[in-house]
This record gives structure tokens, C-alpha cells and sequence, in this order.
């Protein structure tokens, strides 16, 4: 495709629906088309691009790696096109296309998270905004403020990434749990004997700072790896691990009786949660407004 054209946007906002919602015929009733329309504007996509985008048969839809690449693309393209058209809706003093919001998983729970008061703000202003949401990990977040894919990311980012900035919103706080089906649900060692328990029992790490929690626990290696909270929540709940959570998340089990929080004295950690956004390049007129509800609650906002 030497040359793009508003069929081209076309063709390839009808394919990003496809993939999103996992096959031709999902993807009819979005798309408002029966699926020999949905396959001639597919096949025209792919004789315009020049290369296949996607299988599908009996094994079911799957894209191909030129298909993956050109996803990737095309949702840098469509993101570059909202931007655009947000700052020249600006021009006319009114703000309107699409804010692409990362957020670290399970955060929902803590009272000392901006994001539902900068929301609720953001929204009430009257914006013509569409607010499309992103759960991820800290990595998979960076890569998609990193790539265009995502206008801000807010969470904990434990190492720093060159070409983001890092403005530090709140402090989550988190402690060692154990289910009540563990061993260490009842005990009050002390410190040999704790320590002692920890270093049979089963260690669940969180994969983003594991090296912080099996340090914590002066263990070497954990027993199993988790990528979020959710999962790490599950294992303890088992009574087969223990492993840190966050403090807000892990009080509906304390407060129910399944878990305990381990010498909270000992094992207590708060971990900075920060906002993370493209550097050097213009903010889009849309990400300045969200911005500015965001930061105001937060007393002498630092770069870090």
C-alpha cells in the first residue's frame, strides 16, 4: 500500500473489529454486516496490503504474523487519527475524541487512588471524550505508552524506561498473607521460628518485583510466578502459598476469616504509584484535560 486512502481506514477499522471480537461472524452484528460482506472487505484489505492478515476454518479465526503486525499498526494509526482530530476539535474550544487510559490491575479497592475522583471530574466537565480502558502489567503498560498504543498509564512501575515520564500520584501499601488453611494462620513465633516456617512454606512472587519480596522473605526463589494480583490472591487463598498483597485488596478475606496478615510490624511495604506518559513528544489536547483532574490532589507532583 503505497498511498493511504479513506477506504484504506475504512477496511481497517472493519478488521480491528474482527479482531477484537475473535472471528468474521462474532463480528457481525458490530459491524451491522453478514459475513460474505465482512469476508469481500477482508480479502480486499489484504490484496490492498499484499499480504494474508488472518486463517480461518475449522481450526477457528487466527491471525497470521503479518496480521498481528498489521493489528499492532493499525491501532498506532487510529490512535494518531483521534489525536488529531481531538486538537482540532480544540481549536473550536471543545474537547472531543478518545483518551487511552492504562491502569495496573486490582487498584480498585484503595481509597488513596486519584483515578475515580479525576474520572468523575474528567467526565462531569462535559467532555465529547470516549474513554477507552486497558488492564495490564507494569511492562505490558510502558510498551503501550512506549509505542503510541496507550495516551497514559497509572501504576506501579518498579524500574524506569527511557522515552516515559514518571509522575508519582499515591503510595499503595502492602503486607505478607496467608490463608487460614496455612500453617502460619495461627502461629505467634518468634522471629527464628517465623522465619524458619517461611523458608518450608511455599513462596508465591509477584513477577514484576519478585527479587523485592524474596528478599523480604530471605528465601531465594519463589514456588510459583504471578503477572497480577488477582492470581497471586487465588494461590494464597489455597492455603498452599503465602506472598504479599496489597492491604487494601487483601481486607475482604482478613475481615472474613480466610487470610491473616503475617507480622504486619515486619512485613509492611509501601510501593509508589505513578502516572507514565510519552517524553518529548506533545501531549494530545485530551490527555492535558484528563491531566489536569488527575495531578490537583497531588501535593507537589514530582517527575521521577
Amino acid at each position: 500500500m503505497k498511498q493511504l486512502q479513506d477506504v484504506d481506514l475504512k477496511l481497517l477499522r472493519v478488521f480491528m473489529t474482527i479482531v477484537k471480537c475473535g472471528g468474521f461472524s462474532a463480528a457481525q452484528a458490530a459491524l451491522n454486516l453478514s459475513q460474505s460482506s465482512i469476508s469481500e472487505q477482508m480479502a480486499n484489505l489484504e490484496t490492498r496490503l499484499g499480504v494474508t492478515l488472518c486463517e480461518r476454518g475449522r481450526g477457528g479465526f487466527r491471525l497470521t504474523e503479518h496480521g498481528m503486525a498489521t493489528y499492532e499498526a493499525t491501532q498506532r494509526l487510529l490512535m494518531a487519527v483521534d489525536t488529531f482530530c481531538m486538537d482540532t476539535s480544540a481549536l473550536k474550544q471543545h474537547i472531543s475524541g478518545k483518551l487511552y487510559l492504562g491502569i495496573i490491575d486490582n487498584t480498585i479497592s484503595d481509597a488513596d487512588s486519584p483515578l475515580a475522583r479525576a474520572l468523575r471530574q474528567f467526565v462531569a466537565r462535559g467532555h465529547d471524550v470516549h474513554l477507552d480502558v486497558y488492564i495490564g502489567t507494569p511492562a505490558e503498560l510502558e510498551e503501550r505508552v512506549l509505542d503510541g498504543r496507550l495516551h497514559i498509564a497509572v501504576g506501579h512501575f518498579p524500574l524506569r524506561v527511557a522515552g516515559l515520564s514518571y509522575i508519582q500520584l499515591y503510595q499503595e501499601q502492602d503486607g505478607l498473607f496467608c490463608s487460614r488453611y496455612s500453617p502460619l494462620f495461627k502461629t505467634a513465633d518468634t522471629e527464628t521460628q517465623l522465619f524458619n516456617h517461611i523458608a518450608t512454606s511455599h513462596i508465591v512472587a509477584r513477577g514484576y518485583l519478585q527479587q523485592q519480596d524474596l528478599k523480604q522473605l530471605r528465601v531465594s526463589k519463589a514456588a510459583a510466578t504471578v503477572d497480577n494480583i488477582e492470581a497471586q490472591a487465588m494461590l494464597i487463598l489455597s492455603g498452599a502459598y503465602i506472598g504479599f498483597l496489597p492491604i487494601h485488596y487483601a481486607t475482604r478475606w482478613v475481615e472474613a476469616g480466610d487470610m491473616r496478615q503475617i507480622d504486619p510490624a515486619r512485613f509492611c511495604s509501601h510501593w509508589p504509584f505513578t502516572a507514565i506518559t510519552r517524553r518529548g513528544i506533545p501531549q494530545p489536547t485530551v490527555l492535558r484535560a484528563f491531566m489536569a483532574d488527575l495531578l490537583p490532589r497531588v501535593e507537589s507532583p514530582r517527575l521521577l
